[in-house]
């Protein structure tokens, strides 16, 4: 069945072979461009590469010089313009850029088209509008630059992680591992899918939520992030027909969304994919480590990059590496040689993969697709007019043969020692219309997919990341099993914004109580007279404020940003293993933590809180939306949402605004919902809008609506498309912008 699924979805790809005359001027012919509310782009083209045409074109539209600045990037010529900063970019760019030369030919035809359009559609723009652009921008990209923001390379970071375990343990990584099961890590995105047993309309319905840094404010003359979200919906009749997320700067960054037949939703999964290998030198040749007891050479390769001095002259920077047959070396002592081996380094089929999943029309093809594996992680939870809800934890796991060493070295004294195969696709986590009628990922391992099929982890890879389920993933189960069985897309948009702070829920009675019965818990050096009151707020008011509030991080919520500033202390100040006087409990996971493990600490933290928020001149009773808002343009709004620390839903996080106030800047930012019956019924939001230009009638035109936990209808028929298009043109026409 894989089999035929991905030979017939290769034929489908062959019919569709771009026209020979491929110049811009032509390319701009067979594609249409109509702007709907709130500018996002319905793109229509004749062909594959015209339709990446279009993408780049638009994309350029809303970024301007940023989308051709991280094409330069991909290149690894920054530093040649900008600067020393640059180099440490480029070298690693250099690296990726080789490997596009190298593999572009190896790719589908359709997906080279989308590269090869996607390239000469920002090839278009700059030219017609030049002055948008340095002068070293020159409009000659192509494919491969554009693939090259696709390739993968070894991971940087893991050798990070692993030489700084080495250095502060002397290569004993199990003596000073300290592992943070608090849940103070900012990272995101929730997903949910619900079967059609749940809904009140009897389709299936999916959630995409993610949670990542608000880049859609960057400035325009830097290279995008590969974080900020693109909505777009492209389309080639009797090929393709897909609206989702196609980041910004890339020909290929769909993340999620959905196409007439099926959708599917990502939140990150962590997985641990490299393994840091120990060969013996035993005194051989110089450059040489010892495996299958010969040597093995250590090749070396010199790479030159040139930068743009401080003075305004060109220099060169050339560093040296060295590889081996099993992945780069990344430390070598008198001893021993440290090699990274990682499943990730060379994969350049990300976007053909992509491009496969946005052309299937139902399950068996898009797990057949799903097996290419060559997007190296992600939870995948998937929808699809046919009644089927899933998810599948993707991962590039190594097969290992070796016991899981974690960031420490494995010993490598023969090839065998080394991995060399992924685990089977089929020895993966995936759950095809559990009971209960729901699948739901909040970030954490998938244990707890779904509460009524507990995973059997002796049936898993060993490596697969160590159980926990963290206080935002309890709340989004309680949240998905318990709302019932007539779930409407307004109940789930509800659900979705849900304001309840999980922490409060396990922790303030027992907060107010200790409080309470503490004499002076205020540190002695609070001078009470700072917050400028006549009648002197103290301690017995903060326990009154939070005795009161409704355990809700809602706009009108008041005692949420007491809480907040109580939590930050005492997670920080007590040590993990005994914050909570019961802790996570893989026997009652969705329970568990729960109570103060520290009461004397957590009333130090209070006083802490309190001295601080009037210091600062905030009310005690404030309300959570008087301090927390949104922020762009001419929109300044309450809002509700709070970290995911606090195990919130709706996750915001916020950063120093003036005035004691804080403008969110992470965390929800573009929302999905779509139900799947005959016709797809879709509502979406970009917190930031559609375009980076600040002065853009579509900068800011989201931001109340998001601000208020509304989403907007998403023009998906032909009819709905026309009666919501405020632009129509075809690339290279003057438009507003």
């Amino acid at each position: 069945m894989i089999g035929a699924v991905l030979i017939g979805l290769t034929a489908q790809f062959g019919a569709t072979a771009s026209p020979a005359t491929d110049s811009a001027s032509a390319l701009a012919t067979r594609v249409e461009i109509r702007r709907t509310a709130y500018g996002v782009p319905h793109i229509l083209a004749d062909d594959l590469k015209a339709m990446g045409f279009g993408l780049g074109y638009v994309q350029s539209e809303d970024y301007s010089a940023s989308i051709a600045i991280g094409m330069v990037a991909s290149r690894g010529t920054l530093a040649r313009h900008l600067g020393a900063d640059e180099l440490d970019a480029d070298f690693v760019a250099r690296e990726g850029h080789a490997r596009a030369v190298a593999t572009f030919h190896r790719l589908d035809p359709p997906t080279r088209d989308v590269y090869t359009g996607f390239a000469e559609g920002v090839n278009h723009y700059i030219r017609l509008h030049p002055d948008e652009f340095p002068a070293w921008v020159i409009p000659d990209f192509t494919g491969v630059d554009a693939l090259a923001r696709d390739v993968q390379t070894w991971s940087r970071r893991d050798a990070s992680r692993f030489l700084t375990q080495f250095e502060a343990s002397d290569d004993s990584w199990e003596s000073n591992r300290n592992p943070d099961s608090s849940g103070f890590t900012l990272d995101g995105s929730n997903a949910w899918a619900f079967h059609g047993s749940r809904t009140a309309s009897g389709h299936t319905i999916l959630l995409r939520n993610p949670h990542l840094r608000w880049d859609g404010d960057h400035d325009l003359l830097e290279r995008p992030s590969g974080l900020t979200y693109y909505e777009a919906h492209v389309r080639v009749p009797g090929v393709i027909d897909f609206y989702g997320d196609f980041r910004i700067g890339t020909a290929f960054g769909i993340i999620g969304g959905f196409n007439p037949d099926l959708g599917w939703a990502t939140t990150n999964n962590y997985p641990t994919l490299s393994q840091v290998y120990r060969l013996e030198t035993h005194g051989t040749l110089a450059n040489h480590a010892v495996l299958d007891g010969r040597p093995l050479p250590l090749t070396r390769h010199d790479v030159t990059v040139d930068y743009l001095a401080a003075d305004g002259t060109t220099a060169v920077e050339t560093r040296t590496s060295w590889r081996t047959p099993h992945g780069p070396v990344i430390h070598r002592t008198e001893d021993h040689v440290y090699l990274l081996r990682d499943p990730r380094d060379g994969e350049f089929r990300r976007g053909e993969q992509f491009l496969r999943m946005m052309m299937t029309r139902n399950l068996d093809e898009w797990l057949g697709v799903m097996r290419m594996r060559a997007h190296p992680t992600s939870n995948f939870t998937y929808a699809d007019r046919t009644g089927n809800i899933v998810h599948y934890y993707n991962a590039r796991l190594p097969l290992l043969p070796h016991p899981v060493t974690g960031d420490t070295a494995a010993v490598a004294a023969t090839t065998a020692d080394i991995w060399s195969e992924l685990v089977p696709w089929e020895t993966l986590p995936l759950y095809i219309n559990p009971p209960g009628g729901y699948v739901q990922q909040a970030n954490d391992p998938p244990d707890y997919t779904n509460l009524n099929v507990p995973m059997d982890r002796d049936t898993m890879p060993s490596n697969l990341p160590e159980r926990r389920l963290r206080l935002r993933s309890q709340l989004s189960l309680e949240l998905a099993a318990g709302a019932g069985d007539r779930l409407t897309l307004d109940d789930v948009i509800a659900l979705k914004h849900s304001p309840r702070v999980l922490m409060a829920e396990r922790v303030v009675d027992e907060l107010v109580a200790a409080a309470a019965a503490a004499d002076d818990p205020a540190p002695a050096d609070v001078d009470d007279s700072r917050s400028g009151e006549t009648d002197d707020l103290g301690f017995a008011d903060a326990v009154a404020v939070l005795e009161s509030w409704d355990r809700r991080a809602a706009a009108d919520s008041r005692g949420a940003v007491l809480f907040d500033r109580w939590a930050a202390r005492y997670f920080a100040e007590v040590t993990d293993s005994v914050r909570w006087r019961e802790p996570w409990d893989p026997a009652n996971p969705v329970t568990t933590p729960r109570g103060l493990g520290d009461e004397r600490a957590a009333v130090q933290a209070l006083g802490e809180a309190v001295a601080s928020l009037r210091e600062e001149g905030i009310a005690l009773d404030a309300p959570w939306g008087e301090i927390h808002r949104v922020i762009r343009g001419d929109v300044d709004a309450p809002v509700a949402g709070c970290p995911p620390t606090l195990g919130c839903f709706r996750v915001l996080l916020f950063e120093p605004a003036g005035d004691g106030r804080r403008a969110a800047n992470r965390g929800d930012s573009w929302v999905l919902l779509v139900e799947f019956g005959a016709v797809p019924r879709a509502y979406t939001v970009l917190a930031y809008g559609q375009t980076a230009r600040s002065g853009g009638a579509h900068h800011a035109d989201q931001a109340a609506m998001f601000a208020r936990g509304e989403l907007k209808r998403v023009a998906w028929t032909e009819e709905e498309i026309r009666d919501a298009t405020i632009v129509r043109y075809r690339p290279g026409e003057e438009v507003g912008r």
